[in-house]
């Protein structure tokens, strides 16, 4: 749980409508929604908001913006097109916004470049300038006591001078992001790196003569293709336990997994069968490369066998079982799953592609607010379809009326696509609709009162 603030902390007096902790693509699209509700309203009914975000400025996987290293997602699965094809904030009114429409057109292909796509979500985040808290850390939430529900939270803020204020706020939208995931063990460091960081380290590299990535996901095969490229006299190792890369099913009927529609199936499914959905469809987005990217790998790997001088080796049916750190090198042990002969790799370099998890969406609430959040039989966090969590009382028995709604640890209740790009649009709009009828049912006593006044 989150360690609590320091004394100085004092509150602000404005309550907002909403505070939203993180400020990545899910948030920039609620963002979004919001302003256009607000412009859709009569002032009496817009909603006031700001959001609070680590980062220095806007950043989006920008250790792996690769310059040709494409999206797996179509650019009409933007920031809004599903949920309002009118909008302004579409990438489509982006690329005429940039005078790059028709050039866009004739590049052929419905997914972007990945540095594209990052520059879209810029410039989007750009207009919400005002709203957000950048290099601001979220030290805590916890809850707000008057002696009957409770009703208000309190997001305690850490500016880098070390500054600690309070957002109060009737409601708080949780887009914390994700985390690298590393084998248990693993401890990152100079030479050692996350597949997130690959492209603000490898200036850090001088002429390498090894270097090795761990993962068979579509990051892995991006950085064996970026590194054995950069570097055209260093031998690079793919380690995997897989035979292959397996090639992502990206097949029309499998990509229905993805529709919005898909998460009102599997928010009603027995648990069962939410379990049997994720299994099948897996191979969509988990451990999965692009056909295209495999290819030509592959062939690159056979041109180098023919020529007799192979500086890409692909470690497959293999496991890491020992990773020891030098000033100068890192020594990998490789054990064969097949027979269990080892092999020990010196390296300038090892890349951890092996993927992200999400954070418990509680990590950031106090004791006892956390303790009013209901939890499933194996510990996760409940959520209803409007993506808030299920909450009961405190332990001193105050009933938790405050709205705490979740982006992207939600996979559990709603399905493959909720850390995914796929659905943001169409979300973010679901989790204004219920900001907005929540407010409008809490305004409506006072406004009832006023009139009888």
């Amino acid at each position: 749980m989150a360690h609590a603030a320091p004394a100085r902390t004092q509150p602000d007096r404005e309550v907002l409508d909403v505070v939203g902790v993180g400020f990545g693509p899910s948030n920039l699209a609620l963002a979004i929604a919001l302003h256009e509700h607000n412009a859709a309203v009569p002032p009496e009914r817009r909603l006031t908001v700001r959001f609070v975000e680590q980062q220095g400025r806007f950043g989006w996987h920008r250790g792996m913006l690769i310059d040709d290293a494409t999206m797996q997602v179509s650019f009409l699965k933007d920031l809004v097109t599903l949920r309002n094809p009118a909008s302004p904030f579409s990438f489509l009114s982006y690329l005429h916004s940039k005078r790059r429409l028709v050039d866009f057109i004739n590049y052929g292909s419905v997914y972007p470049t990945r540095l594209e796509f990052h520059d879209y979500l810029e410039w989007a985040a750009q207009r919400f300038a005002e709203q957000i808290r950048y290099g601001t850390e979220v030290v805590e939430i916890l809850p707000v006591r008057d002696g009957g529900d409770v009703e208000l939270l309190d997001v305690v803020c850490r500016a880098a001078d070390g500054t600690v204020t309070r957002l109060r706020a009737r409601n708080v939208v949780l887009a914390t992001g994700l985390v690298p995931n590393v084998p248990q063990g693993v401890a990152l460091g100079e030479r050692v790196w996350h597949a997130r960081d690959l492209m603000n380290r490898v200036p850090e590299l001088v002429e390498p003569k090894r270097l090795a990535v761990v993962g068979a996901g579509q990051s892995a095969a991006e950085a064996v293709d970026y590194l054995h490229r950069t570097f055209p006299a260093a031998e690079v190792c793919a380690v995997f336990a897989r035979y292959g890369f397996s090639p992502a099913d990206d097949s029309s009927f499998a990509n229905r997994i993805f529709d919005p529609a898909a998460v009102d199936d599997f928010y009603v499914a027995p648990d069962a069968v939410k379990d049997m959905l994720l299994g099948y469809h897996a191979n969509t987005n988990y451990s999965v490369v692009d056909t295209a990217l495999i290819e030509s790998l592959y062939r690159r790997h056979y041109h180098e066998m023919v020529a007799g001088h192979e500086r890409l080796r692909f470690l497959n049916v293999s496991r890491i079982t020992g990773v020891a750190g030098f000033s100068d090198r890192v020594e990998l042990t490789v054990e064969s799953m097949l027979d269990g002969a080892c092999e020990v790799l010196s390296t300038d370099a090892v890349v951890y592609a092996t993927g992200y998890r999400s954070h418990d969406p509680l990590w950031l609430l106090t004791t006892d607010l956390a303790a009013a959040c209901t939890r499933d039989e194996l510990g996760r966090p409940v959520f209803r379809r409007d993506y808030r969590m299920s909450t009961g009382r405190l332990p001193d028995g105050a009933p938790l009326t405050a709205g705490l709604f979740v982006q992207g640890a939600t996979e559990h209740t709603h399905g493959i696509s909720s850390t995914l790009l796929s659905n943001v649009a169409v979300r973010s709009g679901e989790i204004v609709a219920a900001l907005t009828a929540r407010t409008e049912r809490l305004a409506t006593p006072s406004m009832a009162s006023a009139a009888a006044r």
